[in-house]
């Protein structure tokens, strides 16, 4: 304490849970602020999963089905979780079939980056499909 006190520095505690306790003579805000510093990079490199929607309808154009493939494509990529929802209005729900077609197909493209965690569904008037990226890319 006295050797820290002369020097001008703290008694900094560094290994509390060792036997016996750990501490080194150094100035406690600089030793703080390497601590921010440590849990900042930490949760730099930790990723969020997100639940990513893509919407969609019944009469989709092609190349905007294609377009919007890609943006998934782009989702799953980063590690997150896509979840396709196509919304029938109307007399669209005499095409519910065609709706799940599109969801097969929209599958065999995307099969290489993602598994299906959750096959296509009908909730009321909505076809819902969640398809999280697959671990071994």
């Amino acid at each position: 304490m006295s050797r820290a006190r002369d020097a001008g520095l703290d008694l900094v505690e560094v290994a509390p849970n060792s036997k016996p306790p750990v501490c080194k003579v150094m100035d406690f805000g600089k030793w703080l602020y390497e601590q921010k510093k440590k849990n900042k990079q930490s949760q730099k490199k930790q990723h969020v999963v997100h639940l990513k929607e893509v919407r969609l309808r019944p009469k989709i154009d092609p190349h905007d089905l294609g377009i919007k493939v890609k943006k998934a494509r782009k989702f799953l990529e980063k590690g997150d979780k896509v979840q396709f929802s196509m919304l029938f209005r109307g007399r669209e729900m005499i095409h519910v079939d065609h709706g799940h077609e599109m969801m097969k197909d929209i599958l065999e493209t995307i099969e290489d980056l993602a598994k299906v965690e959750r096959p296509p569904k009908m909730a009321g008037r909505r076809l819902t499909m969640v398809v999280a990226p697959d671990g071994h890319k």
